[in-house]
């Protein structure tokens, strides 16, 4: 998704957040076609300065990037978008890099605050049942299960910010 600006909710997000006085970081990703987690994550932590205070929020592939910094970064906390834990099957997102091992669930719970998933029973592209259902119940995510069928491919994302404000404000 390039520019990222112009992509989905990305941008009304980001400012939806800054009008409300929450900082809010928004870049385009390097690599954004193959998203290779050994270009992703280093960009995520040292460019987007994610740490201890952020909150993460990653779409599809930004989902599983998410997944693999939380495994040995610290965070506020992390909402998943259409996240998904295997390649599909699909070449292109095998050499991403983020499913050739195991998961680490355990040290992902222990480096979030709290783990918030998004995901589509009728996705046209991640599976509810062998995917996003994996995902909330590995991580114990406070699931939001739509029947949207768009892969959160929007313009607007309102039920995200109204729950990034909650987290926020707890």
């Amino acid at each position: 998704c390039t520019p990222v600006k112009a992509a989905n909710w990305y941008a009304w997000l980001h400012d939806s957040l800054s009008r409300s006085g929450i900082k809010s970081v928004l870049r385009d990703m390097p690599d954004p076609f193959e998203a290779k987690e050994s270009i992703w994550l280093p960009f995520i932590r040292q460019e987007m300065a994610a740490d201890e205070n952020s909150i993460i929020v990653g779409h599809s592939s930004g989902a599983e990037a998410a997944m693999r910094l939380v495994e040995n970064t610290r965070v506020r906390g992390v909402v998943l978008v259409a996240a998904c834990v295997t390649d599909l099957g699909i070449e292109s997102e095998a050499i991403s890099g983020y499913y050739n091992r195991p998961w680490k669930w355990d040290q992902m719970k222990q480096n979030c605050g709290f783990v918030s998933q998004f995901q589509d029973r009728d996705d046209p592209f991640i599976p509810w049942q062998s995917e996003g259902r994996i995902v909330h119940e590995e991580l114990q995510t406070e699931l939001m299960l739509t029947s949207r069928g768009d892969h959160f491919m929007t313009r607007e994302f309102p039920e995200l910010l109204q729950h990034l404000q909650e987290k926020l404000a707890d």
